[in-house]
């Protein structure tokens, strides 16, 4: 690992941030911490990270800066099994499909956003 490296951070940009913090914290049972004023910053399972080609301006403005835009997908290891988990908590999950690359489907956030969860197939770095 890089010397200094330590971590990452995700920034997700929800139309409703109060629900989707509290989905992460109450469905997904993430722990956190309070930042501030309710600000809730999340504790997430080990993470790894794949460079993909993208088209146009896949950006967003933080920071006074155009940062690269990311795709967040939850892995977990038997998608049909999370699935069912999520939707007898009043979650909803598109159907599950497979590609090359691992089981998966797409999970809706209480403001109407979506993330990805997937079962993967390929070699995992953690």
């Amino acid at each position: 690992m890089i010397t200094g490296i330590m971590g990452a951070h995700w920034l997700i940009y929800s139309s409703d941030p109060e629900a989707d913090r509290a989905f992460f914290r109450d469905v997904l049972g993430f722990p956190a911490v309070d930042a501030g004023e309710g600000w809730l910053i999340f504790a997430l399972p080990p993470s790894e990270l794949a460079v993909h080609p993208g088209e146009g301006d896949f950006v967003q403005q933080h920071a006074e800066q155009k940062l690269l835009g990311a795709v967040l997908y939850l892995m977990c290891e038997d998608v049909s099994v999370t699935v069912r988990w999520l939707e007898e908590r009043g979650v909803r999950c598109a159907p599950a499909a497979q590609a090359e690359w691992g089981y998966y489907t797409v999970l809706q956030l209480p403001s109407g956003g979506h993330i990805g969860l997937y079962q993967p197939t390929h070699p995992r770095a953690v």
